[in-house]
């Protein structure tokens, strides 16, 4: 893989992962328009890498609020923090259950199937669509809310599915207030990224004799300031109503990709 490929893929995952239009779809995108025989041999170290790049960028956009939990957490009252901490475990169990069961037939699909990330990524745009058309309110996540986004996020395992875009959609569609629906999105995925990427690392999958640090060191920048960027600019669009604008993108895209396939 060279500079300029592992300068693209990584601004692809941090624009990708907090814009609803699927990162893992847009990586395969990006993978079958690079017709790069090297990706396919560093895959798994360079998701890993750019992953763990869009998590950091998560954590530097959303630092005062995980101190804030943190800290409150820390003085073990069931307070409001240690509700939301809870809440964020709780709706990592789909996604966990659908990880540790179904992880072979879950990787079968990430072989350059370019017609279901299309169909994918039209099914996202119609989550976007409902979700941009709901009544903004003040109401908080509950225990109820946080399972059943969770096992949006599971869904969005699959590649075309986007996890923002589930996510947010589903929590909007249960009457959260878009703020807050777009915060606890953002913070439920950190725990299950590093959670992936300490499997990966112990699994023993991941091949470092091939790879190259110039390629991965360029990826992970990439990765993190797009996904800083990204991640701020995603909380304002949900907060002002601007979500059928990647409806749109996405049912182009997806549009295409099963043209492309067919024809």
């Amino acid at each position: 893989m060279d500079t300029l490929d592992a300068l693209l893929l990584g601004i692809i995952q941090g624009l990708t992962e907090f814009l609803p239009v699927s990162s893992s779809g847009h990586l395969e995108l990006g993978k079958a328009i690079l017709g790069d025989d090297s990706v396919p041999k560093e895959s798994l170290l360079f998701t890993v890498v750019l992953h763990f790049a869009t998590a950091l960028s998560t954590i530097v956009v959303f630092r005062k609020d995980i101190f804030t939990i943190i800290k409150g957490a820390l003085k073990f009252q069931w307070n409001e923090d240690l509700q939301f901490i809870s809440k964020i475990v709780l709706s990592m169990f789909p996604a966990v259950v659908v990880g540790v069961f179904f992880e072979e037939e879950l990787e079968q699909l990430f072989s350059g199937n370019i017609f279901l990330v299309g169909c994918m990524l039209i099914v996202t745009a119609i989550l976007l669509f409902f979700a941009d058309k709901a009544r903004n309110t003040e109401k908080k996540v509950s225990f109820a809310n946080a399972f059943v986004i969770g096992i949006s996020q599971a869904i969005a395992m699959l590649p075309g599915i986007s996890r923002s875009g589930a996510t947010i959609s589903t929590s909007v569609l249960l009457g959260n207030d878009k703020t807050k629906a777009a915060r606890f999105s953002f913070l439920m995925v950190i725990p299950l990224i590093f959670g992936k990427i300490a499997k990966d690392i112990l699994s023993g999958d991941l091949s470092y004799e091939t790879s190259n640090i110039s390629a991965l060191s360029i990826g992970f920048l990439a990765a993190f300031f797009s996904g800083i960027l990204a991640c701020t600019w995603m909380i304002k669009l949900v907060k002002n109503s601007k979500l059928s604008y990647f409806a749109i993108y996405c049912t182009i895209v997806g549009i295409i990709s099963i043209v492309l396939t067919i024809v």
